[in-house]
């Protein structure tokens, strides 16, 4: 099969989508399909085009697979104005480009969000002679206006019939989880869908990556040789919520075992670090976002992954959770829905309603205090990863639908 996946964000830029697609473009290069990933110039989520791409547009090979990457206008700023003008740059040059240098395809898969890729992507879908696969990753524009980015008006109107129009349009609509699915379903029962649920490598994330060097990069030092460090690590962002974890912190500060890490960049890190700051918090450090193959090592040194949002956000299943189950290390969930439903299926970790401050401090307090508990829910949480949400098998399941359908 010849398959092109236009999205844009893709590595060396990190964040779960970027992890999640380039591991399901390995994978169709691994059974033996050939892959061209349309994409932006790297900018996520720093705001900068990364040193060394240059021009309008470049190819380049990764892993096997040809990538095409295309400009982008980046910005991290938060108002909806700068961030419209990030998206359609590259909806317009990535129609552009794509016209011109897409080849024959039998499957184009399109990520959203961003929504509006939906353009460039029914678009080419056409050119190319595709079956147009549209996965939703979030389910947009219903989050931006639970998070308060979208109002009502002729903005939501427009933005809900180019989703509608998405779903129709597509051949096959997948979702990475069964309320983004049961969502599609409920309002376009006509719509064909499959759940390709995110997942985790789990040769990669496992306990055995734990290591000195990783943890001492975690450690303050303040909580000695038996620190627990709790860690955040991903995107600085207004969904994540991650004031909570400052708040949780300042009401620990009496555990002087109990350090806090957050790892990453974004849009609000310099607000945070400001908070941290005013509320004079010795226990919590910030680290700069680390290089990709850093990363296993890094979750599997803490002892307790955070993983907040701000509110329980329609289909959100935060792709850290599945790291922290294949890493073996226990999670405070900070969420609701279907994240908050694997978490107590796979008996991985504690979880507490977003905005629960008091409720996130008890829960690391005493998960901090019991070492015994924290290796029971590890343990079980790295069975489960192994069990359901490996990624080399969903990606199989996922290649095995299309081979057939083709065939």
């Amino acid at each position: 099969m010849k398959i092109g996946i236009l999205t844009q964000y893709y590595p060396p830029e990190m964040g779960a989508p970027q992890a999640r697609l380039s591991h399901l473009a390995a994978q169709f290069v691994r059974r033996g399909h050939e892959v061209v990933v349309l994409t932006a110039m790297p900018n996520y989520p720093t705001g900068r085009i990364f040193e060394g791409y240059p021009g309008f547009s470049r190819p380049e090979r990764r892993d096997g697979v040809s990538v095409i990457r295309t400009w982008i206008y980046p910005t991290t700023k938060v108002g909806l104005g700068p961030r419209l003008a990030s998206y359609f740059s590259f909806v317009f040059s990535s129609l552009l480009v794509g016209a011109a240098k897409l080849p024959r395809l039998d499957y184009l898969v399109t990520e959203s969000p961003p929504l509006f890729l939906g353009i460039s992507g029914y678009l080419l879908a056409r050119r190319t002679g595709a079956r147009w696969i549209f996965n939703v990753s979030d389910l947009w524009p219903e989050s931006a206006v639970a998070l308060g980015a979208v109002s009502q008006g002729w903005g939501l109107k427009t933005a809900l019939a180019l989703e509608a129009f998405c779903y129709r349009k597509a051949w096959l609509v997948t979702g990475q989880s069964q309320e983004i699915l049961e969502d599609i379903r409920r309002r376009f029962p006509e719509v064909r869908a499959y759940h390709l649920s995110n997942g985790v490598d789990t040769s990669l994330f496992r306990p055995e990556c734990r290591s000195a060097s990783a943890r001492a990069r975690l450690a303050n030092g303040a909580g000695g040789a038996n620190a627990c460090i709790a860690m955040y690590a991903g995107l600085h962002g207004i969904a994540q919520g991650l004031d909570q974890i400052l708040e949780a912190a300042a009401r620990l500060t009496d555990v002087p075992s109990l350090e806090f890490a957050l790892v990453g960049d974004g849009p609000v890190k310099s607000a945070l670090m400001a908070r941290s700051r005013e509320l004079g918090l010795s226990n919590v450090r910030f680290l700069d976002a680390l290089p990709r193959e850093e990363m296993p090592a890094l979750v599997a040194s803490a002892d307790l992954a955070l993983v907040p949002l701000k509110m329980s956000l329609p289909g959100a299943v935060p792709s850290k959770i599945y790291e922290a189950m294949g890493a073996g290390v226990p999670i405070v969930l900070v969420a609701g829905g279907e994240a908050a439903a694997i978490l107590d299926r796979s008996q991985a970790g504690v979880q507490v309603a977003p905005g629960d401050v008091p409720g996130l401090a008890t829960a690391i307090r005493g998960l901090a205090a019991d070492p015994q508990r924290r290796a029971r829910l590890g343990a079980s949480g790295r069975s489960a990863a192994v069990r359901d949400f490996d990624r080399v098998g969903i990606a199989d399941r996922f290649i095995d639908h299309l081979e057939g359908a083709l065939s």
